[in-house]
């Protein structure tokens, strides 16, 4: 079993103290804090072994190239990918998702297809397909959800058809926590011959995931959400998918050769393998260093530890806001299918105004939609206050989080 005693000695940040508090950080959906191996493992790159990747024969270029092709080669390994060629390295979620509209979906897309996503998704897997639609001429349509937020499957499977060409979901909400069926998902939007694009930003740091038990398409996670640097994501993709999709930037790195050809009067282009075609330019070398060994601690703790640690977590504050009269949990409750977020309202106070007084307590809580405006809307709720937990925290900060509530 984890214990977040240890796990907090090797994160500097947590010792800090807030208006005379100790620091208690439940904003882990919005970020997660960094633990010293993976600060010290960007300082030692920097300090011992920086250089530009794939541009020299050099020792300090080989060593930071080795470096970095290892970091592909072990988020594969975290995610159970098939080798780093279905690893590409992005600046997070946002750019991933993107990169799927942008290279698949505006090659293939066109007036009378259709594009599935959810009232429940960030809007990041939302707006790229609004944009692109009114480009290309296909339609969106959304999956509703319950009232208590869970994704309503019967309005699924009474979109999806033959028009379907991908669905669009994310694995878990990032304001109700609520794990869907993405198995369930990729089953049947695969009898219609349609792809499926996971949003996974908020169950890669926090549960295991198996793209292949899963049979996902793409999927796509950030690394400053499980304690790497920020600018550094992951795009997963099926290689035959990516094989088949042109690059979504041009310049160096991506190609193998560029020829002019007097003739034509025009370069001829020749791509280069992967992933490396779609990480056009110097990458974030120092990114990709710290996500590996982001990576490495998460898979020494075991992720099926992370997972249990923080459902425990979200038992235990569940139970205790539920006590409090002016507390109100928004969406379900039920810890089988949540990871550890805990969305609430308090009577009579704005999200943003309990955000502020839990911050004198030094209570670091997020307040506000969360970029996930319809799912809000249909919740029948303007904005809640999100408390997110991580390997670090305790149960001795809830109950401190809950005695703070208390005086509201």
């Amino acid at each position: 079993m984890l214990d977040p005693y240890e796990v907090r000695k090797d994160f500097p940040v947590l010792e800090r103290r807030i208006n005379g508090n100790p620091l208690i950080y439940f904003d882990n959906a919005a970020s997660s804090q960094k633990p010293i191996q993976v600060l010290k493992a960007v300082e030692n790159l920097y300090e011992h072994s920086y250089a530009n990747v794939h541009r020299g024969v050099h020792t300090l270029s080989q060593e930071a190239s080795e470096l970095y092709e290892e970091a592909h080669r072990e988020v594969a390994r975290f995610i159970n990918a098939d080798g780093m060629e279905e690893i590409v390295f992005v600046r997070g979620t946002t750019e991933a998702l993107n990169l799927v509209a942008y290279s698949f979906a505006l090659n293939r897309l066109n007036s009378g297809d259709e594009v599935i996503t959810t009232l429940m998704d960030h809007h990041s897997n939302i707006l790229p397909w609004e944009f692109l639609s009114k480009l290309k001429g296909f339609q969106v349509k959304y999956v509703n959800v319950t009232p208590d937020g869970l994704l309503n499957y019967q309005s699924f499977e009474e979109l999806i058809n033959d028009k379907t060409r991908l669905v669009c979901v994310p694995q878990v909400s990032n304001v109700t926590g609520i794990i869907n069926d993405v198995k369930r998902i990729t089953t049947t939007a695969h009898e219609h011959d349609a792809l499926v694009i996971v949003d996974a930003a908020q169950s890669a740091p926090h549960m295991p995931v198996d793209v292949k038990a899963l049979d996902v398409d793409f999927l796509a996670f950030s690394g400053h959400k499980m304690l790497a640097p920020t600018g550094i994501g992951v795009l997963y993709g099926k290689k035959s998918l990516l094989e088949d999709m042109p690059p979504f930037h041009g310049g160096g790195s991506m190609i193998r050769h560029v020829k002019y050809d007097n003739v034509l009067k025009r370069c001829a282009v020749e791509l280069n393998d992967l992933p490396w075609k779609f990480e056009a330019g110097t990458p974030n070398i120092s990114g990709g260093v710290g996500l590996m060994e982001a990576v490495r601690y998460l898979r020494k703790i075991g992720m099926e530890n992370v997972e249990q640690h923080e459902k425990a977590l979200t038992s235990y504050a569940l139970e205790k806001l539920g006590e409090l009269e002016k507390v109100h949990i928004v969406g379900s409750t039920d810890i089988s299918i949540k990871t550890g977020i805990v969305p609430f309202l308090v009577d009579g106070f704005d999200s943003h105004d309990v955000a502020l007084f839990l911050d004198n307590f030094g209570i670091m809580v997020r307040s506000g939609f969360h970029c996930a405006e319809p799912l809000h809307q249909q919740l029948g709720v303007r904005h809640t206050v999100r408390a997110s937990f991580y390997i670090y925290n305790t149960q001795e900060e809830i109950d401190r989080f809950v005695e703070a509530l208390k005086m509201l």
